[in-house]
C-alpha cells in the first residue's frame, strides 16, 4: 500500500476513534488557553523591562510563540503517540502485528495512532502567528511564504527523525518512557529563539535536540531574518538524519526477537 493512502487509513482510523470521547476537545482547547496566556504574560514581563530580547520585537517573538505552539501541536497529535505506542509494543513483544504487515515497517509505526484533538494547538499556533503577522506591520512576501513552509517541513522531520532515533532504542534498553518526559522539558526551551541563550545551550538545542530548527528558524523566514545558506543547511541536515534514522531502524530490528521467539 502506498505511505500516504496507508497513513489517510490510519488517520480516518484514529480520527473516528478519537470522536467518540468529545470532552476531550475541552480538556484540550482549556489546555491550549492556558498555555497562550501563560506565554503571553512571559512575553509581557520580558517587554515591561526591555523594547527588545536579543535584537527580537515583541511581534517577531509572538511569531516565535506561535511557530512553538503549533509544532508542538504537530508533534503531540502524530508524532509522539505512536513512538509511545512502538516502545511498549517493543518491551511487550506485540510488535510482531506490524512487522507481519504488508507495509513498509518504518511508515506502518510512524502513521497508526493520531490525537485529533491535538489540531487545536495547531489552530492556536496558527492564529498566534496570524496576530503576529500583523503586528509586524510588514507584508510577507511569496518567498518568505515559501521559505516558513520549507522550514517547517524541515523542522517538523527533524523533530520526527530525532524521535525514531530515541525510541529505537527501546531495542536495547527496556524502560525508555522516560524520553516523552525529558523532550517536553528541552523542548519548552524553543518558546524563546535560542539566540538568547549561552552557547553551549544554543548548540545543544541546535545539533542535539532540533528545536532551533524546527521553532526558531521558521520564526526566522516569516521576520525576514532568514538566509538562504541557513534553510539549505536545515534541508540537507533533515534530509541526513532521516537517512540515518532509517538505517538505525532497520539496525535496530534486528535486536527485536518478538513475543514468539
Amino acid at each position: 500500500m502506498h505511505p500516504l493512502k496507508l497513513a489517510w487509513q490510519f488517520f480516518r482510523v484514529g480520527a473516528l476513534n478519537e470522536l467518540q470521547y468529545r470532552v476531550n476537545f475541552f480538556v484540550q482547547l482549556l489546555q491550549s488557553l492556558i498555555a497562550v496566556a501563560v506565554g503571553l504574560i512571559g512575553l509581557a514581563l520580558v517587554f515591561s523591562h526591555t523594547p527588545n530580547l536579543a535584537g527580537w520585537t515583541r511581534p517577531e517573538l509572538l511569531a516565535v510563540m506561535g511557530v512553538y505552539i503549533l509544532m508542538g501541536g504537530l508533534i503531540r497529535m502524530t508524532v509522539q503517540p505512536n513512538m509511545q505506542r512502538l516502545m511498549g509494543e517493543v518491551r511487550d513483544g506485540a510488535l510482531d502485528f506490524a512487522l507481519t504487515k504488508p507495509a513498509d515497517s518504518q511508515t506502518l509505526v510512524s502513521v497508526r495512532e493520531l490525537r485529533i484533538w491535538q489540531a487545536v494547538d495547531v489552530i492556536t499556533g496558527g492564529i498566534v502567528l496570524a496576530v503576529a503577522c500583523v503586528q509586524l506591520q510588514e507584508q510577507i512576501t511569496l518567498g518568505q511564504a515559501l521559505a516558513f513552509a520549507a522550514a517547517l517541513l524541515c523542522g517538523g522531520l527533524l523533530l520526527y527523525s530525532f524521535w525514531l532515533i530515541l525510541t529505537t532504542g527501546a531495542f536495547w534498553v527496556v524502560r525508555m518512557e522516560n524520553i516523552v518526559e525529558l523532550f517536553d522539558g528541552i523542548y519548552r526551551a524553543g518558546q524563546y529563539p535560542v539566540g538568547i541563550y549561552p552557547d553551549w545551550l544554543r548548540t545543544g538545542l541546535t545539533f542535539m535536540v532540533p528545536v532551533a530548527f524546527a521553532v526558531t528558524v521558521p520564526a526566522e523566514a516569516l521576520t525576514g531574518r532568514l538566509d538562504a545558506p541557513t534553510l539549505a543547511g536545515a534541508a540537507a541536515l533533515a534530509a541526513g538524519l532521516l537517512v540515518v534514522a532509517r538505517w538505525f531502524w532497520f539496525f535496530g530490528l534486528r535486536r527485536y526477537s518478538g513475543a514468539s521467539a
